[in-house]
């Protein structure tokens, strides 16, 4: 069994809960859309593409969701609007299997090598120190050796929370004096890793983002140094985001991905939020797959992403 799979009691009612002021806000919106119609025809269409990019899906993604939900209907000549809702259900999970986000109930870490080191990015205040924390919380349940680095040294704030992190969870965190290199911090945290046979790496970096050149520079050299350590490292690159931010979730989105080549995707805050839509538009735009979402303040709730069980909350059962 993977080692995530222990969770999957209580998955779906988090999942649930967690994007219920998204389900609401999309269906209220939906049946607007189709108030008054048998059939989808071009007003539908145009009613839909508003829905979709005001639950912040959108633009470029909205408009091709209604290109395929329109090559549809011109090829079964009609579709009755009580299919919509099946309709945008199987759109949504055609796009997000495209852009490999999986249907993931656990995951397996691959045997050929540890630790797995997790490279953590995002700007500050996303939840990106509270990601990783449970993130490491969970490995460590599942049983797992974890290791975290507090590499992000241009805050002291950032270093402490992780530390109180690290106290809270129970594993080890490496760190440094305030101001030190990044590449350093995670050059220790690695071969401190390594010499006590740890699984898991998860290292934290600096969220700026007004000198995307420095940034730039700071992350490049921080994977260089990590490959003197463990060559394949890092394993994953993680782009934390805050889901309740929408749009502005995407800017960031765009600019990490132009510093450093994301891996993977982390939406947090999705509960406290109708912005759920965001999920899918990133996902897509970027072709980065979403890997984990952020459902609540619990350890639990932070969940693997499975495109099928997220499409079921947002849109229903079945």
């Amino acid at each position: 069994m993977g080692i995530f799979g222990f969770f999957n009691r209580e998955k779906k009612e988090t999942l649930d809960k967690g994007l219920e002021k998204t389900k609401k806000s999309v269906f209220d919106k939906l049946a607007r859309a189709i108030a008054g119609k048998d059939k989808v025809d071009d007003e539908v269409l145009d009613n839909l593409e508003e829905v979709l990019i005001t639950s912040d899906v959108g633009v470029d993604t909205t408009l091709k969701i209604i290109e395929r939900i329109e090559e549809r209907v011109a090829r079964d000549k009609y579709v009755s609007t009580s299919e919509l809702n099946q309709i945008l259900r199987d759109e949504i999970v055609a796009l997000l299997t495209e852009n490999n986000s999986a249907d993931n109930d656990s995951w397996d870490l691959p045997n050929d090598h540890r630790p797995y080191v997790i490279l953590v990015v995002g700007v500050n205040g996303v939840g990106k120190t509270t990601t990783i924390g449970k993130l490491a919380w969970q490995f460590k349940e599942a049983g797992k050796k974890v290791y975290l680095g507090a590499a992000d040294t241009f805050r002291a704030a950032a270093v402490e929370q992780l530390c109180i992190w690290g106290e809270r969870v129970g594993v080890p965190v490496v760190k440094q004096q305030m101001g030190s290199d990044p590449a350093s911090v995670a050059y220790d945290t690695l071969a401190s890793a390594k010499a006590n046979n740890a699984d898991v790496v998860i290292i934290d970096t600096a969220g700026r983002l007004h000198n995307k050149v420095n940034l730039m520079n700071e992350l490049k050299k921080v994977k260089d140094v990590m490959k003197k350590v463990l060559p394949a490292a890092p394993d994953e690159v993680l782009l934390v985001l805050d889901g309740s931010t929408g749009q502005n979730a995407f800017e960031q989105a765009r600019q990490f991905s132009a510093v450093t080549q994301i891996s993977s995707l982390a939406v947090t805050k999705l509960d406290g939020t109708a912005k759920g839509g965001v999920v899918v538009g990133i996902s897509d735009q970027l072709k980065v797959p979403v890997k984990y979402i952020g459902l609540g303040e619990g350890m639990r709730d932070l969940q693997l992403f499975n495109r099928r069980e997220f499409v079921d909350s947002l849109f229903g059962e079945k």
